[in-house]
């Protein structure tokens, strides 16, 4: 593990300019703040008016349509966790027309009571017209947006298993970043039982981390705070642990998820948790014989494992795009029905 914070790349708008710099970019596997790069859009400039004239504007888009979002008591200062409520959560779930949602959330800011927030949807089908007018240009066109609206939080520290593109619309936002090897420091939750889809941290943010989890020392050391204001932009790699705070009693972030390397629909988490029931319970030293297999096919630091093949012999090893991929797939799924 590494014991040195890591270092996030700063961009001026015009250095970020098109989706082959974003890629060349993303295949470093670091962080970026793209400062101002989507300034000129009217959803920012109407976020700047202040959070009545972001709801407003934002309102405009509204399908009519209803979803589940998150409501949190006063005493709880915006922070969703878990705990004692319903699931074993601190917060309550409803669900309500958007249009009744942006309202609550407008509300809540005007009394400073409780917080809520809708979060992550769909842009194209909850807000249609929003993507049209706010146009990313830094992604493909099969990348669409998605909308986190509400009143002052903190979103439990978490990964994702997508790219990330995080686009601040109306307040300000900081997040705080671990890489991906501080996991072990974290003491990360339930896999499956998760506050929005992704496991989380149990110390980030804890009262009494110091000494209920003593390790979360040495990622805390390694801990990069970013704040972001409206207009700029966060790319995140996948895995890579963030912490959000919404610091206004209004905020409204646009994000983009997409996966620039996948060579097709498996997902590398899907692999990982086959990894789990056929390798975790093993024997130690036989663990070891694996992750040196692990290492050699997989994650190659030594490079190719058949360099010392001419191309043509390196069978179902050879490139994916050259129909390996399938071929594989074929393997494992014949191997999966006992084939």
């Amino acid at each position: 593990m590494g014991d040195a914070a890591p270092s996030v790349e700063e961009f001026a708008s015009e250095d970020m300019g098109s989706a082959d710099d974003l890629r060349a970019f993303a295949a470093l596997c670091r962080p970026a703040v793209i400062r101002g790069r989507f300034s000129d859009w009217p959803a920012v400039a109407a976020g700047r008016q202040g959070g009545t004239a972001a709801l407003s504007h934002i309102a405009r888009f509204a399908a009519g349509s209803s979803a589940e979002y998150f409501i949190a008591g006063a005493e709880l200062g915006g922070r969703y966790h878990y705990g004692e409520g319903p699931g074993g959560f601190n917060f309550t779930r409803e669900t309500a027309s958007i249009g009744d949602a942006l309202a609550r959330i407008a509300a809540n800011a005007e009394s400073g009571g409780e917080t809520a927030y809708l979060g992550s949807l769909p842009a194209d089908s909850h807000f249609p017209g929003f993507a049209e007018e706010n146009p990313c240009g830094l992604l493909g066109a099969g990348v669409h947006p998605r909308l986190w609206i509400g009143n002052r939080s903190t979103v439990a520290c978490h990964y994702d298993g997508y790219d990330n593109l995080a686009c601040v619309v109306a307040g300000r936002r900081r997040f705080t970043l671990y890489p991906p090897d501080a996991i072990g420091d974290l003491y990360v939750g339930p896999v499956d039982h998760t506050l929005s889809g992704q496991p989380v941290s149990m110390a980030a943010g804890a009262s009494d981390a110091a000494t209920a989890y003593p390790r979360f020392a040495a990622a805390r050391a390694r801990a990069v705070v970013i704040d972001l204001a409206p207009g700029d932009a966060l790319y995140l790699p996948k895995l890579w642990w963030h912490q959000v705070e919404a610091l206004d009693h209004v905020n409204i972030l646009a994000n983009y998820w997409w996966d620039g390397f996948a060579a097709g629909p498996d997902a590398p988490y899907a692999a990982m948790l086959l990894a789990m029931i056929a390798i975790a319970e093993r024997p130690g030293p036989e663990r070891a014989a694996w992750r040196a297999y692990f290492d050699h096919y997989v994650f190659r630091p030594g490079g190719h494992p058949l360099a010392h093949l001419p191309e043509e012999r390196h069978g179902v090893l050879g490139p994916l795009a050259k129909g390996n991929y399938g071929r594989i797939r074929t393997l494992v799924m014949r191997m999966l029905r006992g084939g």
